[in-house]
């Protein structure tokens, strides 16, 4: 099949996510190396944000790719219910990098099979039905996990597949504060809440949230607010489950998220940067006590390709390679270095309204009008399918062979922990011109609000 065949086929029989099925003609990608990929016309494209916040450790890692190679070899499947060697060893790695206290561990194929797993631990040991969630959230696409997300995607699927006993908290979005106050006079309202919430709700058994919101952007919490939500799950007996698809391994700075503020959840999910997206992998990590609550007790969940040997093996690999190349620390430095030159820039354009990181992890938001910090787009245009401004930024920059993804209003800068210094220099210049898109298009002085400034 030659390259144009391949990509009419795919463009013909194939369902694209997240989108109106019309007009989507993607590249045909063939190869990728470090930090770069290349599509089959020969055009190099920089990726600053790891495909989608996966490809941690970059493309061609030779440790990883020998340990598939070997596990392929040797025993590329067998039934879950049986052992493996590499079952074995990433059970024992994965404590050595996980927050202190969750050492049992159910094996997934994905970010959203981690949290569905999750869920149903939670609601099974606690008895109880209710979850709390964010507005500006997303944890997966099956129907438990989706109903827990906060952001347009649930929409398109809550008439057909919803389950029941979400109840939506505050996010901790200090740029758009939904109680209209300033930290830190506020108290931390945002948590506080939380507390009301869980005071007379009744039948909670969790609280889920991402320790700093992906998709949805970037969103980083102020100090006390991880801490104070622990404290008061506790105090109702509350399970915490974070949500580190995109936030663990290095993504942030530290090995997850939750270890920038000491925070111990009952449970953790992961994926993505699991294995540098060498392969799908998701893990959910519990306390002993969960684990334990299952002794004498059916657990009522698993599916074919958990524990898959095949995807073990880049996992322990991984770990190693994390370890060899100092890429925490390097998230954490870079990440510094990326937040300054994103302010740098940011200084130098009308449409951005708010820049914000943690290590490699960072968001630009749009807006229309920076003074009332109106956006140019709202989460429902998503579903709409109204045009979107930061998708012309993404655009322009992809022409200039810089791949970077975009959602709603805010553009998400997170690429590959490998990322050589110039790689991102030039990356963030191209960014610099393509932000122009966005900028011909703010509201001149005067005109007068639209209906996003309300809702932004």
């Amino acid at each position: 099949m030659d390259d144009e065949e391949a990509r009419r086929t795919i463009r013909e029989t194939n369902y694209a996510t997240w989108r109106r099925q019309r007009g989507w003609d993607p590249p045909l990608i063939v190869r990728a190396e470090g930090s770069r990929f290349w599509d089959s016309s020969g055009k190099e494209y920089l990726d600053l944000a790891s495909q989608l916040i996966a490809t941690n450790l970059g493309h061609g890692n030779a440790a990883l790719i020998e340990a598939l190679r070997k596990q392929a070899e040797t025993l590329p499947y067998v039934a879950p219910g049986l052992g493996t060697h590499a079952r074995a060893e990433l059970s024992a790695a994965l404590g050595g990098v996980l927050p202190p206290g969750l050492r049992h561990y159910f094996f997934t194929s994905s970010g959203t099979d981690a949290n569905e797993a999750a869920l149903k631990i939670a609601r099974v040991v606690t008895g109880r039905t209710k979850v709390i969630s964010r507005y500006r959230s997303y944890h997966g696409s099956t129907a438990g996990s989706i109903s827990v997300t906060g952001d347009p995607r649930r929409r398109g699927s809550e008439a057909v597949g919803r389950v029941p006993g979400t109840v939506f908290a505050p996010d901790c979005y200090c740029y758009r504060c939904p109680f209209h106050l300033e930290y830190p006079s506020c108290g931390v309202a945002c948590a506080e809440y939380v507390d009301y919430q869980l005071t007379h709700e009744g039948d909670v058994a969790a609280m889920i949230l991402e320790p700093v919101v992906g998709t949805n952007g970037v969103i980083v919490p102020v100090p006390e607010y991880l801490p104070r939500i622990r404290a008061i799950t506790k105090q109702h007996g509350v399970l915490l489950i974070a949500d580190e698809v995109m936030t663990g391994w290095g993504r942030t700075g530290r090995w997850f998220g939750v270890d920038h503020w000491d925070v111990r959840p009952d449970i953790l999910t992961t994926a993505k940067g699991i294995t540098g997206a060498y392969a799908p992998l998701g893990l959910a990590a519990t306390t002993r006590e969960l684990h334990d609550a299952f002794l004498d007790r059916y657990f009522p969940h698993g599916h074919t390709y958990e524990a898959h040997p095949l995807t073990f093996a880049p996992a322990i690999a991984a770990i190693s390679e994390y370890r060899r190349l100092g890429l925490i620390d390097r998230s954490r430095t870079e990440g510094a270095y990326l937040l300054e030159r994103l302010r740098t820039i940011a200084g130098r354009h009308p449409s951005v309204g708010e820049v914000r990181g943690l290590g490699l992890f960072s968001a630009i938001e749009l807006v229309r009008d920076r003074g009332r910090r109106e956006p140019f787009n709202l989460p429902g245009d998503v579903v709409e399918g109204i045009p979107l401004v930061v998708d012309q930024v993404v655009q322009a920059m992809r022409k200039e062979g810089v791949y970077v993804m975009g959602w709603i209003s805010h553009l998400l800068v997170a690429p590959p922990l490998i990322i050589a210094r110039e790689e991102l220099d030039r990356g963030l210049d191209v960014l610099d011109r393509a932000l122009l898109i966005a900028d011909a298009q703010v509201a001149p002085p005067g005109a007068p609000p639209t209906a996003a400034t309300a809702s932004g």
